[in-house]
């Protein structure tokens, strides 16, 4: 038979969603992939029984339900500082992993290079060699995770034509300074380049750190696809609904893709999330407050252990370095850490495209009980993972 497609040849399935499948078959805490075990609000909730009753079980608009539309640009139009029109300048997406996709698919050709900050969330690279163009990996230095400004313009001087930027960044919860962007918003007007964000965790930001959309920079506007999510900030990760925003002839663009892709998000979701769009910013400060506590709870504990970590400035993730128990394989260390203590994480190796294998990412979007669960078998590790 003939080859099989050569672009995917070198493809694995998603290591963050298989060692989930470990988690459920050792019954291990699931701290690897990145979702809640508490409800969403209960106004989304509400509404999701409602809808159930309701005309809206066939194709809504192919680039998003025109009230959901609505409610995005009146949210971001006031978070991002500009107006943004809910006609020409959104596409509602299955999740922020197709926003990201289709926007790749409309900024970059084959052939062409993309540079990416590395760690990385596992779908850059994956998007990228699609797309039929070429990563260049950045490195963000641990345990600051920092970057050269130096190394970004080789990347730029190699021919990147496009940059992903993950701010807050999963998986170390780098939240970027004005003075990162502004270096990175310089170098992007320097050599013509497009700016493709996940900036799916932007209301998970702690104290002092605070979020800035790239696409609020001067002149970076016209220049970005901005793509967030609503499962992080309303805790419906299975809702799988995103968006991109991004200039009309863009966005045009980006609807066209979106189409051919998947036609269009679930409708009764669409229709079902719209009041959490219409929260308060005392929604906002609540969930704020609640990560914040969480990171409290975890990082304690972790230290209580005396294990090595960062302190994640957003999002919900830890990196956590697992040196001391001698491991050369990371991903071994993970499968034995869900086996015999029973706490299930992703191995650091999956994200950096360095060969750095040190470092495993824990989260802590769980709740309290379910944090002191996990910590408390955490407390046995060096008992049981001894080698």
């Amino acid at each position: 038979m003939k080859e099989l497609s050569r672009r995917t040849a070198n493809f694995t399935d998603s290591v963050i969603r298989r060692m989930t499948r470990i988690s459920n078959q050792y019954g291990a805490v699931n701290l690897s992939q990145g979702f809640p075990d508490f409800d969403p609000p209960k106004a989304i909730l509400d509404r999701l029984r409602q809808v159930a009753d309701e005309d809206v079980h066939q194709y809504s608009l192919t680039w998003g339900a025109q009230n959901l539309r609505e409610a995005i640009a009146r949210k971001q139009s006031g978070r991002m500082g500009f107006s943004i029109d809910p006609d020409s300048e959104i596409v509602v997406t299955c999740g922020s992993t197709e926003a990201m996709m289709a926007s790749m698919m409309t900024v970059a050709n084959p052939g062409d290079k993309v540079a990416i900050f590395s760690p990385f969330y596992e779908n850059y690279g994956a998007d990228t060699i699609l797309t039929g163009a070429e990563p260049i990996y950045v490195p963000l230095n641990p345990p600051g995770y920092d970057f050269d400004p130096e190394v970004l313009e080789d990347a730029f001087r190699g021919g990147a034509k496009v940059l992903i930027l993950c701010n807050p960044s999963n998986p170390c919860g780098k939240v970027f300074t004005r003075q990162e962007l502004e270096v990175i918003a310089d170098l992007v007007r320097k050599y013509d380049a497009y700016v493709v964000t996940d900036e799916v965790y932007e209301h998970i930001v702690y104290a002092p750190n605070y979020h800035i959309y790239f696409a609020s920079l001067p002149g970076m506007r016209e220049r970005t696809i901005s793509c967030s999510s609503l499962s992080k900030t309303y805790s419906i990760t299975g809702w799988r609904l995103g968006y991109t925003i991004a200039p009309p002839k863009i966005t045009d663009r980006i609807k066209k893709v979106h189409d051919f892709l998947t036609v269009g998000a679930a409708a009764p979701l669409q229709e079902a999330v719209i009041p959490g769009l219409e929260f308060g910013q005392d929604y906002y400060d609540e969930l704020l407050d609640l990560y914040t506590k969480k990171r409290e709870l975890f990082l304690h504990g972790l230290d209580e252990i005396g294990l090595v970590h960062n302190v994640p400035q957003g999002a919900y993730y830890v990196m956590m370095d697992v040196s001391e128990f001698g491991y050369e394989d990371d991903l071994k260390f993970c499968e034995d850490l869900a086996a015999k203590v029973g706490v299930g994480a992703v191995p650091g190796s999956s994200f950096f495209r360095e060969p750095i294998h040190n470092y495993v990412r824990l989260h802590f979007a769980k709740k309290e009980e379910t944090l002191k669960e996990a910590l408390d078998r955490l407390s046995c590790i060096r008992e049981k993972m001894s080698r």
